[in-house]
C-alpha cells in the first residue's frame, strides 16, 4: 500500500489517472472503427440504446461507489483511524452485493420494459446485465485504494479493463454475426450488438480480478495498520451502514441525474422523430452515429476531468475536514488550471478540423460528414463538461453532496425544455441533442461556480485559468490548421498530416502558453515529468520567471509553514 506522504503529490496522482483515462478512450476509439465495420451502423445504434440503459442502471447502483466510499475512508485515514477505514470497505462490499445484485436481475428480466422503443436491443442489454453486479465490486475496490492516494492500481485496472473489452468486443461480434450468417441484416446486427456488450462485461470481469488480487497483496500491510490502530472510538457497522447511505445516496442521485442527460435526450429524440414519422431504423442510425461516434471522440478530453475529480476527492475531503481551507482552495485552484490546460485547446482542436480527426479515428465514409459536423458543435462541451464534473466533485468532497443534485435537477428541466422546442420547431435533429448538451452543462458549472465560491470563498483568477489558455489555444489552432491544410496538398495523406499537425500544435501551445505566463515555474514542476518540463523551457528560454534562489525558497517555505501552524490552532 503506497503511503500518501510520498512524493505521489495530488497532481501526480491525478497526472496518472487522466493519463489512463486517455489511454483507455484513445483504445476503445481504435476498436470501434473495427468493430463497426463488424457489426454496421444499425447494430451500433442497438448497442448504444442498451449501454445508455445499462449507464443509468450503473449509475443507481454502482457507478458512484469509488468517489463516495474515497471520501468516506479518506476522512478517517486524515486522523489515522485505520480500523474504522477498514469496517467502512467491508460494509461498501456489503452494500453493492445487495444493490448490485438486485439491479442486476432487475436489469434481466426488466430489459423489455427498459428499451420498449427499441425492442432489438433487448439482447444486448440482457448480455451487458451481470456486469452490472461485477461493476460494484470493482468500484469499492478501486475506492479503496484512491482513498490511499494510489491513482496506480485503478489505472492499470482501467486499461486492463479496456484491452479485453476491446479483444472480446470484436472476436464475439465476429463469432455471433458468424451463426447468423444466412439472417438478415436486423438479426446480423442484433447479434453483433451482443457481441459488443459481451466484451464489455470480459473488461469489468478482469479489472476487478485484477484490483482483488492487489487487495491481496496488500493485506500484510492493512493488517498492520488496523491492529496498530489506536483509536478511542470504533464505529459500529450500524453507523457505519448509516454514513454510506447518506453519502453514497447524493452521490448516485448527483450522478445519476448528470449523467442521465443521456438517456432522457435519447428517449425524446426517438419520440419526436417517431411524431415526425422517421423511419425507425434510420433514427437509431442517426442517433449512433451521434452517440457512438461523435460523443465517442469529445469524451476522451473530457477524461481528464474526470480523473481529475477522482483524485482530487480524498485530498479534498480530507484537507476540508481538517479545517485546512486554504489548502483546499489551493487544490481546486490547481486542479481547475491542470483541467482547462487541456480541456481548451482539446476543443479549438476539434472545432478546427473536425472532419479530419474523424476521417482518422472512424473512416466509414457513410458517417463520415454527419459524424464531422456533429464534431465541431460539440467541441465547447469539452470545456464545459471537464469545468462541471470538476466542481461537482469539489462540491461532495467539502461535504455538500446534495448541492450537485439540486444543479443537475434545475439543469435538466432547462436543457429538456430547450431540446424539445428545437426538435419540434427545427430541423436540428441531431445538432439539436448537441445544443442541448452545450445547454446543460452551461447551467451545471455557472450554479456550481457559485456554490463553490460561497462555501469556500473562493475566487477563480479568470485571465489565468482560461484567457491565457484560450489564447494560446486560437494561435495553435490557426497554426494547426494552416499546416494541415498546407501540407495535404503537398502530402496527400490525411492521418500522417494530421499527426505532423498536431504535433506542430502541441509545440507551438505550450510556447505562446509559456511566453504568455499562463504556467509559472512552479507550477510546472508539480506536473508529472515536471522537472524534465522546467528543464527543457528552459533551454527554450520560454520561462518568463527566474528561478528561486535557495535562500528565497527557504524563507517561503518557511513562511507557509508558520501560516499552516496559525490555521490549525484557528
Amino acid at each position: 500500500m503506497e503511503d500518501p506522504k510520498k512524493k505521489s503529490t495530488f497532481v501526480f496522482q491525478a497526472g496518472i489517472l487522466a493519463a489512463a483515462g486517455m489511454l483507455v478512450k484513445v483504445i476503445g476509439l481504435i476498436y470501434r472503427s473495427p468493430l463497426l465495420s463488424i457489426i454496421g451502423i444499425e447494430g451500433n445504434g442497438y448497442y448504444n440504446s442498451a449501454i445508455n440503459i445499462y449507464t443509468i442502471i450503473l449509475l443507481i447502483s454502482s457507478y458512484s461507489i469509488p468517489s463516495a466510499i474515497s471520501k468516506v475512508i479518506s476522512q478517517r485515514l486524515a486522523f489515522k483511524e485505520y480500523r474504522n477505514a477498514q469496517r467502512v470497505f467491508v460494509c461498501a462490499l456489503l452494500y453493492v452485493l445487495v444493490v448490485g445484485g438486485v439491479a442486476s436481475i432487475l436489469t434481466f428480466v426488466g430489459a423489455p420494459f427498459l428499451v420498449w422503443k427499441n425492442q432489438n436491443a433487448v439482447v444486448a442489454l440482457r448480455v451487458l446485465s451481470p456486469t452490472i453486479f461485477f461493476s460494484g465490486f470493482l468500484g469499492v475496490f478501486r475506492g479503496f485504494f484512491q482513498a490511499h492516494g494510489s491513482m496506480v492500481h485503478t489505472s492499470i485496472s482501467q486499461i486492463l479493463e479496456q484491452i479485453l473489452n476491446a479483444a472480446v468486443s470484436i472476436l464475439a461480434a465476429k463469432l455471433l454475426i458468424g451463426l447468423v450468417a444466412d439472417g438478415d441484416a436486423t438479426t446480423r446486427a442484433i447479434y453483433g450488438s451482443a457481441g459488443s456488450a459481451l466484451g464489455t462485461g470480459a473488461g469489468v470481469l478482469i479489472g476487478l480480478l485484477f484490483m482483488f488480487g492487489m487487495y491481496r497483496l496488500n493485506s500484510g500491510v492493512i493488517r498492520r495498520r488496523v491492529e496498530r490502530d489506536k483509536t478511542w472510538h470504533e464505529e459500529s457497522y450500524k453507523e457505519i451502514f448509516k454514513v454510506i447511505f447518506t453519502i453514497v445516496t447524493p452521490f448516485i442521485l448527483s450522478t445519476f441525474i448528470y449523467n442521465c442527460t443521456t438517456v432522457v435526450n435519447m428517449t425524446i429524440f426517438y419520440h419526436v422523430m417517431d411524431y415526425k414519422k422517421v423511419d425507425a431504423i434510420l433514427a437509431s442510425n442517426h442517433y449512433g452515429i451521434f452517440s457512438g461516434l461523435a460523443v465517442a471522440v469529445v469524451n476522451i478530453p473530457i477524461a481528464i476531468a474526470s480523473a481529475m475529480s477522482s483524485a482530487i476527492i480524498p485530498g479534498v475531503a480530507a484537507s476540508y475536514v481538517k479545517g485546512t481551507v486554504s489548502q483546499t482552495r489551493k487544490q481546486v485552484s490547481r486542479a481547475i488550471q491542470m483541467t482547462m490546460l487541456i480541456a481548451i485547446p482539446a476543443a479549438v482542436g476539434l472545432a478546427v478540423l473536425p472532419r479530419p480527426i474523424m476521417q482518422f479515428i472512424f473512416p466509414q465514409k457513410e458517417s463520415l460528414d454527419i459524424a464531422s459536423g456533429l464534431l465541431a458543435a460539440l467541441a465547447v462541451t469539452v470545456v464545459l463538461y471537464s469545468l462541471s464534473t470538476l466542481t461537482n466533485a469539489v462540491l461532495q468532497g467539502i461535504g455538500k453532496v446534495n448541492t450537485p443534485v439540486t444543479h443537475a435537477s434545475v439543469a435538466l428541466v432547462i436543457q429538456v425544455a430547450g431540446l424539445i422546442a428545437l426538435l419540434l420547431y427545427t430541423d436540428l435533429e441531431l445538432y439539436a441533442l448537441a445544443a442541448a448538451n452545450a445547454i446543460y452543462s452551461l447551467v451545471v458549472c455557472i450554479l456550481n461556480h457559485i456554490s463553490v465560491r460561497k462555501h469556500l470563498e473562493y475566487r477563480m483568477d479568470v485571465v489565468k485559468l482560461f484567457l491565457k489558455p484560450l489564447f494560446a489555444a486560437v494561435i495553435m489552432g490557426a497554426a494547426v490548421y494552416g499546416v494541415y491544410h498546407g501540407l495535404i496538398l503537398l502530402i496527400p495523406v490525411s492521418r500522417m498530416v494530421l499527426l505532423i499537425a498536431i504535433g506542430i500544435g502541441v509545440c507551438v501551445y505550450g510556447a505562446v502558453l509559456l511566453l504568455i505566463g499562463g504556467v509559472s515555474r512552479e507550477e510546472l514542476l508539480a506536473f508529472p515529468r515536471g522537472y524534465t518540463l522546467v528543464h527543457i523551457a528552459e533551454r527554450l528560454h520560454l520561462l518568463s520567471d527566474k528561478p528561486e534562489s535557495r535562500k528565497k525558497r527557504k524563507r517561503r517555505k518557511k513562511k507557509k509553514r508558520r501560516k499552516k501552524e496559525r490555521e490549525f490552532y484557528e
